[in-house]
C-alpha cells in the first residue's frame, strides 16, 4: 500500500527514472547554493556579524528574503522596515507549502523539518516531476544539497568579505536576484502574471528615489491585487457589453 501511494501519477506523465530527477534537482541545488557566497559577502558588507549572517542562512533559508533584508541595511533603511520587506517576500513560501503538502503527502513528524525546504528552487523540481516518487526524491535531493551548499558559501562568503572589499564594486550584491528572477521569468505564463511582474518593477524601481529604502518591496506588492482587479473587471465585461454610462443616455 506505501508502494502504491509513494507512485501515484501526478501529473498525468510516465514514470521518470529515479537517476534523472537526482541529476536534475543536483543541478539546481548546486548551482543556486553557490549564490550563497555572494550573500554572505553582502550581508558582511552591510554590517551584520558572522554569526548573524549564518543564523540568516540556517534559520531564514530563502534567498530573496535575505538580500531584501541586508540591501536595504545596507542602503540605511529602518530594521523595521528592512525586516517587513523580507517577511512579505517570504510569504509566498506558505503558498508553496499547500500545494507541496498534497503532493508529497509526507508524514506528519517529517513535515515541521520538511518546511524548511519550501522555497522557489525545490517546489520548481517538485511540481515538475510526474509522480509522487519522484516529487519526494526531487523535493528531499535539492533542499539538502541546497540547504548544505547555501549555508556553506554563506559562511565563506561571510569570512572572505574583508578580503574582497567593496562588495559594491563587485556586484556581488545582485547575485541572489538575478538567480531568483532566473528562476521566476520561466513561470510567467500568461498575460495576468505578466502584468503584476511588471507592474511590480515599475513601483519598485520607481519608488526607489522617493521612498526610504525596504519601502519600494513593500508596495510592490500592491501590483498583485491590482492586477487581478483590472483582469477581473475585464472578465467580467465581455466583448459586447457597453459601459454603464452609455446604457444610461
Amino acid at each position: 500500500m506505501a508502494q502504491q501511494t509513494a507512485t501515484v501519477d501526478i501529473s498525468g506523465g510516465s514514470a521518470k527514472p529515479d537517476a534523472a530527477v537526482v541529476r536534475d534537482a543536483l543541478g539546481v541545488g548546486i548551482a543556486v547554493g553557490l549564490s550563497g557566497f555572494a550573500f554572505g559577502v553582502t550581508s558582511a558588507g552591510s554590517g551584520l556579524g558572522l554569526l548573524q549572517t549564518c543564523a540568516l542562512s540556517l534559520l531564514v533559508f530563502t534567498g530573496a528574503s535575505q538580500f531584501a533584508l541586508v540591501g536595504a541595511l545596507a542602503a540605511g533603511g529602518n530594521p523595521y522596515t528592512a525586516a517587513a520587506g523580507a517577511f512579505f517576500l517570504g510569504v509566498r513560501n506558505a503558498f508553496y507549502g499547500l500545494r507541496l503538502s498534497q503532493l508529497l503527502a509526507l508524514p506528519r513528524a517529517v513535515r515541521p523539518l520538511a518546511a524548511q525546504w519550501v522555497i522557489d528552487e525545490t517546489t520548481a523540481v517538485t511540481l515538475a516531476q510526474p509522480t509522487r516518487r519522484a516529487a519526494r526524491i526531487g523535493f528531499t535531493v535539492t533542499g539538502l544539497t541546497l540547504y548544505v551548499l547555501w549555508n556553506l558559501t554563506t559562511l565563506l562568503g561571510a569570512l572572505g568579505a574583508k578580503a574582497i572589499g567593496d562588495t559594491r564594486a563587485w556586484g556581488l550584491d545582485a547575485a541572489g536576484p538575478a538567480v531568483f528572477l532566473a528562476l521566476l521569468a520561466p513561470m510567467l505564463t500568461t498575460a495576468t502574471e505578466r502584468a503584476v511582474a511588471a507592474l511590480a518593477v515599475l513601483l519598485g524601481v520607481g519608488l526607489l528615489p522617493a521612498l526610504p529604502a525596504g519601502v519600494p518591496v513593500l508596495v510592490a506588492a500592491l501590483a498583485a491585487p491590482l492586477a487581478l482587479f483590472v483582469s477581473g473587471r475585464r472578465a467580467g465585461r465581455g466583448p459586447g457589453d457597453a459601459p454603464e454610462e452609455a446604457e444610461g443616455r
